[in-house]
């Protein structure tokens, strides 16, 4: 003769779930607040450089290209102008300030 165990036996009920019912109802809790409040949509990053910043970040790697002021010469050069020795030729002086405009605008054309 076979003995029949009834399945509605709480300790096998128990056995089989591990959870609590408190637990159970945190997790519902938990999803349904997940649920209720809709997620706010991702929003991407962005920068923009004005045409201003691009020109001034060109024209300051060119600027990094140049060769450094010789500190020495410009020594030598003050001391001239000090004693009234440093003559000034404007003819090249006004050359040099041409030169130096047409540097300037070939700049602001490439950046």
């Amino acid at each position: 003769m076979a003995i029949e165990l009834p399945k509605n036996n709480a300790a096998s009920n128990r056995v089989g779930n591990t959870s609590s019912p408190l637990t159970s109802a945190r997790t519902a809790q938990a999803s349904a607040a997940q649920t209720a409040q809709p997620q706010a949509p991702q929003k991407a990053d962005s920068v923009m450089i004005t045409s201003q910043a691009q020109q001034l970040q060109s024209v300051q790697s060119k600027l990094s290209s140049l060769p450094e002021v010789d500190q020495k010469k410009v020594a030598e050069i003050k001391q001239a102008i000090a004693e009234g020795r440093y003559k000034i030729d404007p003819e090249k002086l006004a050359a040099n300030i041409a030169s130096f405009e047409a540097e300037l605008q070939e700049l602001g054309r490439d950046a």
